[in-house]
């Protein structure tokens, strides 16, 4: 059986009560980090989501929060089939201006695939010349990893400039199988990657569309934000349930 459902609905994003709401994370003083940069320009036109951000926003102890500039995550989490297999797709159009050139991590645009219960996460990470696929656990805040035996926490990114137009809309696409331990990466219709032997199972995920940055923390602090500004284009998410 298939089901499918298609998260957009961009013209309520700024109420953030419907389908999207500004991510971020509880912090332990019981704050909350958005990832909300305060100079985005915000604009919905025939059904594709433009945010245009100056960077500016940085954190200076943990990178997660210093890593995502401005993130929208949706209100209602997917839930993963047992069997079969659960496919996101939507298109990206990402644009740059003051970026280091060739340097996809001095600021992108990003689909993100979060599971809270897990600290999992798989990713495409867009910029003017490039893309990546991420497939990670990482250590969210407030969020409780199963414990393991080999290595709890990982984040492999992958490069690619192939089957990609720059500048210009793509189709990015990420299937998941909780049966086979497995998660493929589409982009443009041709297979890019593929993972086997997933060490933990993926159990729902938010979908969040992001502006970010991934640049290591240094003894100083943040050294993510210089003066450049993201321009991202999203289209609605498709997302095909097959059990």
């Amino acid at each position: 059986m298939e089901q499918q459902r298609v998260f957009g609905d961009f013209h309520s994003i700024l109420s953030e009560s419907e389908v999207w709401k500004i991510g971020g994370f509880p912090l332990p003083d019981g704050s909350f980090w958005e990832y909300r940069e305060p100079n985005a320009v915000v604009i919905v036109r025939n059904g594709i989501l433009y945010v245009r951000a100056p960077l500016s926003r940085q954190n200076n102890q943990i990178q997660i929060l210093d890593n995502a500039k401005h993130m929208y995550y949706s209100n209602e989490e997917v839930e993963v089939p047992e069997s079969g297999e659960v496919t996101f797709e939507l298109q990206i159009r990402a644009r740059t201006q003051g970026t280091v050139p060739g340097d996809l991590y001095d600021g992108y645009v990003s689909l993100n695939l979060l599971d809270f219960s897990t600290g999992g996460a798989l990713d495409f990470f867009a910029s003017n010349d490039k893309y990546a696929s991420v497939y990670a656990v990482l250590p969210f805040p407030g969020v409780q990893v199963p414990e393991s035996d080999k290595t709890r926490y990982f984040c492999i990114f992958k490069e690619e400039d192939t089957h990609f137009t720059p500048l210009e809309f793509n189709t990015y696409k990420i299937t998941y199988n909780r049966a086979e331990d497995e998660a493929v990466f589409y982009v443009n219709g041709e297979e890019i990657r593929r993972e086997n032997n997933i060490p933990i199972k993926f159990n729902k995920f938010t979908i969040a569309l992001g502006i970010m940055t991934e640049k290591d923390l240094t003894p100083q602090g943040s050294v993510s934000v210089h003066g450049q500004t993201v321009i991202a284009e999203y289209s609605p998410v498709t997302v095909t349930i097959k059990d």
